[in-house]
């Protein structure tokens, strides 16, 4: 399903294509995520207003959905611009931002996976969680749960929608309801950064739109979060210097930091 060759092969072919990746996504990402799209190899663009989603969903290789700051516009631009991606049989992943903490963020996400049947579901554990169970509440876009605690559930949540679900967290794990693959690299200072998973999210479009399997391009994604993570936190003394450091880290990345650091 997935071997430190096959994240490095589909690495190299996302630098040999640069799959554009649109993303509708949060405000307070958008220069993070832009940056890490950039440094792995693909090319990003960012754009939510109704008026051009079908056009731009149109020429985009893969579609990822972030709600993180959403308005009701924004809620339209995703559906239309999802609308059109399914059409066209391009991958689309959803980032559940803060589901749980509000019924609007919740009952979007659900609208969402209905309208637009997304390829992959990218969040934390709290916020797989309460795509299935009302009892689940978040903390602000923090999860408060741990991800081996939403397995289960996420293999649910992965047959009932067709999904691929990914969780990140201590270990992440990425599930089709059948299969499991765990990533098991533990950074301490990516929880400090803010919008980390929504790169994760944002990376897992650039690989689903090389892959021809979603699990393997999923959790390929997770696997390259994890090593230049790994390789950043090496270097940085802080949370600042982190962000920094794994830009550079997602850039240099190679076969031989695959085969040395990722731990499957």
């Amino acid at each position: 399903m997935i071997t430190p060759q096959i994240t490095g092969d589909l690495l190299r072919k996302v630098r040999a294509t640069s799959p554009l990746v649109h993303n509708i996504t949060n405000f307070v990402v958008m220069n993070n995520t832009a940056n890490a799209l950039l440094s792995v190899g693909a090319s990003p663009v960012m754009a939510h207003a109704p008026e051009e989603m079908a056009s731009m969903a149109g020429i985009a290789s893969a579609l990822v959905l972030n709600i993180g700051t959403l308005s009701r516009q924004w809620v339209e631009g995703m559906l239309l611009a999802g609308k059109t991606a399914r059409e066209r049989k391009i991958p689309i992943v959803l980032d559940p931002v803060g589901a749980g903490a509000t019924s609007f963020r919740t009952e979007t996400c659900h609208q969402l996976i209905r309208a637009c049947n997304p390829t992959i579901i990218r969040g934390n554990a709290s916020e797989i969680m309460a795509l299935i169970s009302s009892d689940v509440r978040t903390k602000g876009v923090d999860s408060t749960e741990s991800s081996d605690v939403a397995l289960r559930m996420a293999k649910t949540l992965a047959r009932e929608t067709g999904a691929v679900i990914s969780i990140s967290g201590k270990t992440d794990y990425i599930t089709d309801g059948t299969h499991v693959i765990q990533i098991q690299n533990h950074i301490p200072l990516m929880p400090k950064v803010t919008g980390m998973g929504c790169t994760a999210s944002a990376l897992t479009g650039a690989f689903a739109a090389v892959s021809d399997n979603a699990l393997t391009g999923a959790a390929s994604a997770m696997a390259i979060m994890a090593v230049a993570g790994e390789k950043a936190e090496s270097m940085a003394a802080g949370p600042g210097s982190f962000q920094m450091h794994f830009l550079d880290a997602l850039y240099a990345l190679n076969q031989e930091d695959l085969n040395q650091s990722l731990k499957l």
